[in-house]
Protein backbone atom coordinates (compact mmCIF):
# COMPACT_ATOMS: atom_id res chain seq x y z
CA UNK A 1 0.00 0.00 0.00
CA UNK A 2 1.62 3.60 -0.88
CA UNK A 3 2.60 5.61 2.26
CA UNK A 4 0.51 8.75 0.86
CA UNK A 5 -2.72 6.03 1.46
CA UNK A 6 -1.97 5.15 4.85
CA UNK A 7 -1.31 8.68 5.85
CA UNK A 8 -4.76 9.05 4.42
CA UNK A 9 -5.83 6.23 6.67
CA UNK A 10 -3.96 7.18 9.86
CA UNK A 11 -5.63 10.72 9.21
CA UNK A 12 -9.54 9.55 8.78
CA UNK A 13 -8.83 7.15 11.59
CA UNK A 14 -7.86 9.71 14.12
CA UNK A 15 -10.99 11.96 13.25
CA UNK A 16 -13.09 9.09 13.93
CA UNK A 17 -11.31 8.74 17.20
CA UNK A 18 -11.71 11.89 18.25
CA UNK A 19 -15.57 12.08 17.40
CA UNK A 20 -16.37 8.99 19.24
CA UNK A 21 -14.72 10.61 22.53
CA UNK A 22 -16.67 13.26 22.54
CA UNK A 23 -14.42 15.90 23.06
CA UNK A 24 -15.62 19.29 22.81
CA UNK A 25 -14.76 22.89 23.37
CA UNK A 26 -15.60 23.72 26.92
CA UNK A 27 -17.95 27.26 27.15
CA UNK A 28 -18.72 29.47 29.58
CA UNK A 29 -21.96 28.53 28.58
CA UNK A 30 -21.50 25.03 30.30
CA UNK A 31 -19.90 26.44 33.52
CA UNK A 32 -22.50 25.99 36.22
CA UNK A 33 -22.26 28.25 39.26
CA UNK A 34 -24.83 28.97 41.86
CA UNK A 35 -26.24 31.61 43.15
CA UNK A 36 -25.48 32.81 46.68
CA UNK A 37 -28.20 33.57 48.64
CA UNK A 38 -28.39 35.96 52.11
CA UNK A 39 -27.01 33.49 54.62
CA UNK A 40 -23.67 34.34 55.13
CA UNK A 41 -22.53 30.67 55.88
CA UNK A 42 -24.05 29.76 52.42
CA UNK A 43 -22.28 27.05 50.59
CA UNK A 44 -21.38 27.74 47.15
CA UNK A 45 -20.90 24.94 44.39
CA UNK A 46 -17.49 25.34 42.90
CA UNK A 47 -17.13 21.80 41.63
CA UNK A 48 -14.22 21.77 38.82
CA UNK A 49 -15.71 21.80 35.24
CA UNK A 50 -15.55 18.42 33.82
CA UNK A 51 -12.63 18.01 31.56
CA UNK A 52 -14.36 17.66 27.88
CA UNK A 53 -11.48 15.35 26.77
CA UNK A 54 -11.64 12.48 29.90
CA UNK A 55 -11.07 8.98 28.86
CA UNK A 56 -8.64 9.73 26.27
CA UNK A 57 -5.53 7.63 25.74
CA UNK A 58 -2.61 9.56 27.17
CA UNK A 59 -0.77 9.22 24.15
CA UNK A 60 -3.44 10.64 21.60
CA UNK A 61 -3.27 14.40 20.82
CA UNK A 62 -4.69 17.18 23.09
CA UNK A 63 -8.39 18.04 22.80
CA UNK A 64 -7.89 20.97 20.77
CA UNK A 65 -8.85 24.46 22.06
CA UNK A 66 -10.91 22.66 25.46
CA UNK A 67 -10.47 25.16 28.55
CA UNK A 68 -10.02 24.39 31.96
CA UNK A 69 -12.02 26.47 34.59
CA UNK A 70 -10.47 26.21 37.62
CA UNK A 71 -12.67 26.48 40.90
CA UNK A 72 -10.97 29.89 41.48
CA UNK A 73 -12.15 30.91 38.11
CA UNK A 74 -15.75 30.13 38.58
CA UNK A 75 -15.94 31.73 42.60
CA UNK A 76 -15.29 35.05 40.81
CA UNK A 77 -18.59 35.08 39.52
CA UNK A 78 -20.17 35.10 42.58
CA UNK A 79 -21.86 38.00 43.91
CA UNK A 80 -24.32 38.58 46.51
CA UNK A 81 -27.41 39.05 46.02
CA UNK A 82 -30.88 39.12 47.44
CA UNK A 83 -33.57 36.88 47.75
CA UNK A 84 -34.76 37.88 44.72
CA UNK A 85 -31.58 38.22 42.76
CA UNK A 86 -30.30 41.47 43.29
CA UNK A 87 -27.13 42.60 43.50
CA UNK A 88 -26.51 45.96 46.34
CA UNK A 89 -30.04 45.18 47.27
CA UNK A 90 -31.46 47.02 44.26
CA UNK A 91 -28.69 49.56 44.61
CA UNK A 92 -27.14 51.99 41.73
CA UNK A 93 -23.64 50.87 41.70
CA UNK A 94 -22.81 54.03 39.80
CA UNK A 95 -24.11 56.37 41.47
CA UNK A 96 -21.87 55.72 44.52
CA UNK A 97 -19.45 56.86 41.99
CA UNK A 98 -21.11 59.83 40.44
CA UNK A 99 -23.95 61.42 42.99
CA UNK A 100 -21.54 60.25 46.01
CA UNK A 101 -23.89 57.69 47.75
CA UNK A 102 -26.19 55.21 46.82
CA UNK A 103 -29.29 55.63 45.03
CA UNK A 104 -32.15 53.21 44.33
CA UNK A 105 -31.97 51.93 41.48
CA UNK A 106 -35.23 50.70 38.85
CA UNK A 107 -36.18 47.03 37.66
CA UNK A 108 -37.01 49.49 34.12
CA UNK A 109 -32.97 50.06 34.06
CA UNK A 110 -31.54 46.75 34.68
CA UNK A 111 -28.60 44.77 33.32
CA UNK A 112 -27.30 41.32 34.62
CA UNK A 113 -23.94 40.39 34.88
CA UNK A 114 -21.62 37.62 36.32
CA UNK A 115 -25.35 35.87 37.84
CA UNK A 116 -26.53 38.69 39.58
CA UNK A 117 -29.48 41.01 38.44
CA UNK A 118 -28.18 45.03 38.69
CA UNK A 119 -30.38 47.65 38.73
CA UNK A 120 -29.54 51.50 38.10
CA UNK A 121 -31.38 54.94 38.16
CA UNK A 122 -31.03 55.51 35.33
CA UNK A 123 -30.03 54.54 31.36
CA UNK A 124 -27.32 56.60 31.62
CA UNK A 125 -25.81 54.52 34.59
CA UNK A 126 -26.82 51.20 33.09
CA UNK A 127 -24.75 51.87 29.95
CA UNK A 128 -21.73 53.25 31.91
CA UNK A 129 -21.90 50.08 33.64
CA UNK A 130 -22.41 47.66 31.03
CA UNK A 131 -19.16 49.19 29.18
CA UNK A 132 -16.88 48.79 32.07
CA UNK A 133 -18.71 46.73 34.91
CA UNK A 134 -15.60 45.93 36.83
CA UNK A 135 -14.85 49.46 37.74
CA UNK A 136 -18.46 50.24 38.99
CA UNK A 137 -18.86 46.83 41.03
CA UNK A 138 -18.36 46.12 44.88
CA UNK A 139 -15.07 44.74 45.61
CA UNK A 140 -15.27 40.83 47.47
CA UNK A 141 -18.22 39.88 44.73
CA UNK A 142 -20.37 42.47 46.88
CA UNK A 143 -20.07 40.88 50.24
CA UNK A 144 -18.72 42.94 53.46
CA UNK A 145 -15.64 43.64 53.07
CA UNK A 146 -15.51 44.05 56.74
CA UNK A 147 -15.65 40.52 56.45
CA UNK A 148 -14.28 39.11 54.05
CA UNK A 149 -10.36 40.60 55.61
CA UNK A 150 -11.65 38.16 59.09
CA UNK A 151 -12.23 35.08 56.58
CA UNK A 152 -15.51 34.95 56.27
CA UNK A 153 -19.00 36.29 54.31
CA UNK A 154 -21.24 38.39 55.41
CA UNK A 155 -24.32 40.00 53.57
CA UNK A 156 -24.48 43.90 53.23
CA UNK A 157 -25.61 47.26 54.08
CA UNK A 158 -25.90 49.38 50.57
CA UNK A 159 -25.77 52.72 53.06
CA UNK A 160 -22.58 51.09 54.71
CA UNK A 161 -20.17 51.96 52.50
CA UNK A 162 -16.82 53.72 51.28
CA UNK A 163 -14.73 54.22 47.87
CA UNK A 164 -10.73 53.73 48.31
CA UNK A 165 -8.64 54.01 45.37
CA UNK A 166 -11.73 54.38 43.25
CA UNK A 167 -13.11 50.76 44.45
CA UNK A 168 -16.25 50.75 46.09
CA UNK A 169 -16.46 48.36 49.16
CA UNK A 170 -19.73 47.44 50.84
CA UNK A 171 -19.69 46.50 54.51
CA UNK A 172 -22.61 44.90 56.84
CA UNK A 173 -23.83 47.88 58.72
CA UNK A 174 -22.39 51.24 59.96
CA UNK A 175 -21.03 49.55 62.93
CA UNK A 176 -19.00 47.10 61.00
CA UNK A 177 -17.90 50.51 58.78
CA UNK A 178 -16.69 51.81 61.72
CA UNK A 179 -14.36 49.13 62.06
CA UNK A 180 -13.79 48.80 58.81
CA UNK A 181 -12.20 52.46 58.96
CA UNK A 182 -9.84 51.81 61.46
CA UNK A 183 -7.20 50.18 59.07
CA UNK A 184 -8.88 50.79 55.56
CA UNK A 185 -5.52 49.26 53.99
CA UNK A 186 -4.82 46.63 56.44
CA UNK A 187 -7.93 45.40 56.03
CA UNK A 188 -7.82 45.78 52.34
CA UNK A 189 -4.44 43.85 52.70
CA UNK A 190 -6.14 41.05 54.42
CA UNK A 191 -9.76 41.04 52.40
CA UNK A 192 -7.52 40.56 49.28
CA UNK A 193 -5.81 37.66 50.50
CA UNK A 194 -8.96 36.01 51.37
CA UNK A 195 -10.57 36.69 48.57
CA UNK A 196 -11.96 34.28 46.94
CA UNK A 197 -10.71 31.49 49.36
CA UNK A 198 -13.49 32.51 51.93
CA UNK A 199 -16.40 31.28 49.05
CA UNK A 200 -15.32 28.11 50.24
CA UNK A 201 -15.45 28.46 54.10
Amino acid sequence: MPIQNVSKLTAQLLAVLVLATGCSVNTPESVSSSSVNEDPVAAVDTAPTADPCAGLNANAAPCAGAVKTSAADTQLTQYFVDDSGLAIRGTDPVAYFTEGGPVAGSSEFAYTWNNATWQFASAENRDLFAANPEQYAPQYGGFCAWAVSQGYTAPIDPNAWSIVDNKLYLNYDKGVQRRWERDIPGNISKADTNWPGVLQS
